[in-house]
């Protein structure tokens, strides 16, 4: 049986003492996510401190810029009248926001899989954005009444393009060998779109979500300028034809709000879906780090 000195036993556990311990995958979570939340939390305090000072020192009145705290105030005081009309904006986001999903979706699948399709509805596809929205939709009140449907009509076809356009990206860069290899193994179009072309595209259609996200916030404002007698968007032109700055802003901030709810929606279900896509990016900013 061999033996080791005891001089090289201490040595070893000098250097085991001295080695770094590496740090527990809880802690290093907790790292990062506190890199991710202080630094725009710290610029968003910065930016309330340095609004505030600059009303109070250049003495600016309330129905021009009112302070950040006064903000806060009309926050609470009119915390019924603005949940209220959330609650209705917020309605029409949601239906709004799944039917630019589905007519995204509907439309990027067959163009990016049919060369036919894609210069039959491409072109008008992109000339459809050249059109305002805003323009067009008090004709779509006309059609459609001033129910919720002309609302959600136009929040959807604000926030769709997008999302077509990021999944046609996405179905469109699927690694081709693999492509050519399924199709050797026999896999039928359906197998080799479901296997290759959609897990391809998952972060460029999550990226067109995020995007929609925000349009469909400002597709609302549109909708209820336009037509409607509730809701934030509303809201905010009957305060401003009162002159009521403060609660103004204390709207605005519930609708941009509402927008960072629904993009941090997306997000999270982005990290549950591709819990893949999201490690290989954790480790490619690691070696950027480290390198």
């Amino acid at each position: 049986m061999s033996t080791v000195p005891l001089g090289a036993q201490a040595d070893e556990a000098t250097t085991e003492a001295a080695s770094p311990v590496p740090p527990s995958g809880r802690h290093a979570h907790g790292r990062h996510l506190a890199g991710r939340v202080l630094p725009p939390l710290l610029f968003a305090i910065f930016v309330l401190a340095l609004w505030e000072l600059l009303v109070v020192v250049t003495g600016i009145k309330e129905s021009s810029l009112p302070k950040p705290t006064q903000i806060l105030e009309a926050l609470w005081q009119e915390r019924s009248l603005l949940w209220e009309n959330a609650l209705v904006t917020m309605k029409e986001i949601a239906v709004g926001y799944v039917g630019a999903i589905v007519l995204g979706v509907a439309l990027a699948i067959p163009i990016a899989t049919s060369r036919v399709v894609e210069r039959a509805v491409y072109p008008w596809l992109v000339a459809s954005q050249m059109v305002p929205i805003p323009a067009i939709a008090p004709i779509i009140v006309i059609w459609t009444g001033f129910d919720m449907r002309p609302k959600v009509i136009v929040i959807a076809l604000v926030s769709f393009f997008p999302i077509a356009v990021n999944t046609i990206d996405g179905l469109r860069s699927t690694d081709p060998e693999l492509t050519n290899l399924l199709r050797t193994l026999g896999a039928g179009r359906w197998r080799r779109f479901r296997t290759a072309q959609l897990p391809a595209s998952l972060p460029f259609v999550f990226s067109g979500l995020k995007i929609a996200a925000a349009l469909s916030v400002i597709g609302a404002v549109f909708a209820e300028w336009v037509g409607s007698s509730e809701g934030l968007g509303y809201l905010i032109l009957t305060l401003n034809n009162q002159t009521a700055t403060t609660e103004m802003f204390a709207a605005i901030f519930v609708l941009a709000l509402i927008g960072i709810g629904l993009f941090a929606l997306v997000s999270l279900v982005e990290r549950l879906a591709l819990p893949w896509y999201h490690e290989a990016r954790r480790a490619d900013d690691g070696d950027e780090e480290a390198s």
